[in-house]
């Protein structure tokens, strides 16, 4: 099919549209979860979990660059990367749908006839018309728009990845008895090498690809042209993860893994090899050893458990603001049903135009539904099955963006199926120009558009940036801070890296201590002649710097003395000096590595930096440290003494209905009225991801907490605590999951 002239322009304008879509509902700053670690490593070249992403960390850095001159924030920038590369699949997406509509409309001469002589120019319009349907149906499914608007995860270069895959694969088959399409192949190949130093996402259309090569022109896999230039383009693309050990070896302020190797050559064993063998610290960062998943016939859950996840994940796309609840049981499953029926559809009108191309859709199809789902090997979904206990069985959140690619390569098949529809009524029709009195059949593609804009919107939230920012900013200067897990700890690391605040203080991840590596880490960049000052212009009018830095790192114990810490009881009880106090432990309790290494770090500091807690529960709960601390707004801080007894001034003990905390009034007061942020965290719409609402819950509590320990304060009026009590529920509202949310349902829970 020589013939067929690509619409490049068309293409491009769609993905324009499609990303003038992103921009006007794009985050203008941080989110949840991995956003604030991928934005602030990228800054930096820095390197974050397993596997690395050193494609992503490079192409965000160039990316960020090139767009300073533009006056943007670096969120802002790198905000637009997801954008840009979802409405560069976007495009792709357009020309492989043109190009089947346009062999769909040939197919049969039936067909042709009926296309000719309706006033309509059907052969010409209809392709372009349904491949703008199945954009708009794809770019706007739940999923691949709230990635889209966020740089969350790295996934959204992997759908470019993929969608460039498939154009490519066609081009392929079309030009296959020319070097032109040779080229396309080769190309396919590359992006697909390359796109795995991304993420192994991007490997996923190679079954399908495979077989589609297998069954319309096998014989290039012998030919001597494809042969000797396949293998170096491989090598080629996957060699991009020398990055790692090349930059790991530079000490970026985040290192996570820290894979550096001796050589060149067990480098390259560890990258070829995809870390089966060759450098350990590589080879377990780019195996992803660190979450050690269990084998695939080890299910974590019952399989038909897992699909019912994605079929969960699925009923989201099409209309998720129609019915609140993320449950699948719900009023969306009309709509659901019908674009699943759509997308079904468009297979078939592939089948029937070529088999080749639908053995590369279908194969794709398939490879990221029923062999994702088995791949990945969930846990119980976040929501899905509460009965099953303990909350360990489930997942710690919604895993519906592992299914980005998926989502949006249904709703381009379930545009084409829409297309079919469209032209199925408009046969129906005798009126002249049946297809344009039947475009009404097509407002089905704006449903997505309207009924998730927003739960998928973005635009205007702070609420993860501001968060960061009250939580450091609780912490005295030069302080330690210990945190939880990913929410607590990623956003504080972008204030510090990307915005340049507080970079004095020091972010300990709990969960990091278990790790040959990190410790090490924690005492190089805490010693003196790395340690970042504290600038007097961000105490935020509370404080002053200190005389001089720290003259030690906040753990003192040499390299094969934290090797050798490991978790275990002890036979006899066992107090711990802190000061003044003695934190006793009874006999034969438990501490593990991160328990012990954090008190290594508390019993070495705290002469010397204050220590903080992010939640008075986590690792302080664990250490049993409650009654030595003090609330500062937020956080948590590590008063060893007796403050019952002897309290300082200023200290006041919460009512006994609101925790008998102690506080710290003075400072949470200024706190609260004069350094803290709560945009988005108040009387919100909709707050979209039920497994972050332990955040503004925190507020409220704290809001709440607050008032009344202003009630206890001499130096308190009526007037703050009404206000205060005021916010509280401004928070509570979000608390619940917003204005919109399924606030009755979450709480019979």
């Amino acid at each position: 099919m020589t013939e067929y002239k690509p619409p490049f322009r068309w293409g491009f304008g769609a993905g324009l549209g499609v990303f003038l879509l992103y921009v006007l509902t794009l985050s203008p700053s941080t989110a949840m979860w991995d956003t604030s670690e991928y934005i602030a490593t990228a800054h930096i070249l820095g390197i974050p979990h397993p596997p690395g992403n050193p494609l992503f960390v490079a192409l965000g850095r160039v990316w960020s660059v090139l767009l300073a001159p533009t006056g943007l924030s670096v969120a802002v920038r790198l905000n637009l990367l997801a954008a840009a590369t979802s409405a560069a699949a976007a495009g792709f997406y357009f020309l492989v749908v043109h190009r089947l509509l346009w062999g769909f409309m040939r197919v049969g001469e039936g067909r042709k006839k009926r296309s000719e002589g309706n006033g309509f120019a059907a052969s010409v319009w209809t392709p372009l018309v349904g491949a703008g349907v199945s954009v708009l149906l794809s770019a706007t499914a739940f999923t691949v728009w709230n990635q889209s608007t966020v740089n969350e995860k790295v996934y959204t270069i992997s759908v470019a990845v993929i969608a460039a895959v498939v154009w490519l694969s066609l081009r392929w088959m079309d030009l296959r008895d020319q070097d032109r399409g040779l080229r396309c192949l080769l190309a396919a190949i590359y992006l697909i090498a390359l796109g795995s130093t991304n993420h192994l996402m991007s490997v996923l259309p190679l079954p399908a690809l495979g077989l589609f090569v297998l069954l319309v022109g096998p014989a290039v896999l012998f030919s001597r042209k494809f042969l000797i230039r396949v293998v170096p383009l491989i090598l080629i693309g996957v060699s991009f993860n020398f990055f790692l050990p090349i930059r790991a070896a530079q000490d970026p302020v985040i290192n996570e893994g820290d894979p550096t190797c001796n050589g060149v050559v067990e480098a390259a064993v560890a990258v070829f090899t995809n870390g089966q063998s060759g450098c350990e610290n590589l080879a377990l960062v780019l195996s992803r050893f660190q979450y050690q998943k269990p084998a695939l016939s080890d299910r974590q859950a019952p399989f038909e458990s897992q699909l019912l996840n994605y079929l969960q994940y699925f009923d989201w796309q099409w209309a998720r603001g129609l019915d609140p609840s993320e449950q699948p049981r719900s009023g969306r499953n009309p709509i659901t049903l019908v674009f699943f029926v759509l997308g079904l559809w468009g297979l078939w009108m592939v089948f029937k135009t070529d088999r080749g191309a639908f053995l590369l859709l279908g194969g794709l199809a398939v490879t990221l539904t029923l062999g994702l789902v088995f791949y990945l090997n969930f846990k119980y979904g976040y929501s899905l099955a509460p009965e099953i206990q303990p909350r360990e069985l489930h997942e710690v959140r919604e895993r519906d963006y592992f299914f980005i690619a998926s989502f949006g390569l249904w709703g381009i098949l379930a545009g084409m199926g829409l297309t079919g529809a469209w032209l199925r009524v408009s046969e129906s029709l005798s009126v002249a120009r049946p297809q344009l009195m039947a475009t009404p059949v097509l407002l089905v593609a704006f449903i997505p558009l309207g009924s998730n804009w927003v739960w998928a919107s973005r635009a205007d939230d702070y609420a993860t940036r501001d968060w960061a920012y009250d939580l450091l900013m609780s912490v005295e200067p030069y302080g330690i801070i210990f945190t939880n897990g990913d929410n607590d700890t990623f956003p504080l690391w972008y204030i510090q890296e990307v915005e340049g605040i507080r970079q004095d203080v020091t972010v300990v991840v709990g969960q990091y201590l278990y790790t040959p590596w990190y410790p090490r880490q924690l005492q190089e960049l805490t010693s003196p002649d790395r340690q970042r000052p504290f600038r007097p212009e961000q105490g935020g009018g509370i404080y002053e710097p200190p005389p001089e830095p720290p003259p030690e790192p906040i753990i003192t114990l040499s390299g094969q003395e934290m090797d050798q810490i490991v978790g275990g009881s002890f036979a006899e009880s066992m107090t711990i000096p802190l000061g003044p106090v003695g934190v006793q432990y009874p006999p034969n309790h438990y501490l593990d590595r991160g328990d012990q290494l954090t008190l290594a770090m508390i019993i070495a500091s705290f002469d010397e930096r204050p220590i903080y807690f992010a939640t008075p529960s986590g690792i302080l709960g664990r250490l049993g440290l409650e009654p030595w601390t003090v609330r500062h707004g937020l956080a948590a801080k590590l008063i060893p003494r007796d403050l019952t007894a002897d309290p300082e001034p200023g200290l006041i003990q919460s009512s006994p209905g609101y925790g008998e905390d102690w506080w710290d009034v003075e400072r949470t007061v200024a706190l609260l009225d004069t350094v803290y942020s709560y945009r988005g965290l108040k009387d919100r719409t909709v707050w979209a991801d039920k497994s972050t609402l332990n955040i503004p819950w925190y507020f409220y509590l704290t809001a709440v907490q607050a008032a009344d320990i202003l009630t206890r304060w001499d130096g308190a009026t009526e007037s703050q605590v009404e206000a205060l009590l005021a916010e509280a529920e401004a928070f509570l509202v979000t608390a619940r999951g917003g204005r919109l949310a399924y606030s009755d349902v979450e709480e019979s829970r």
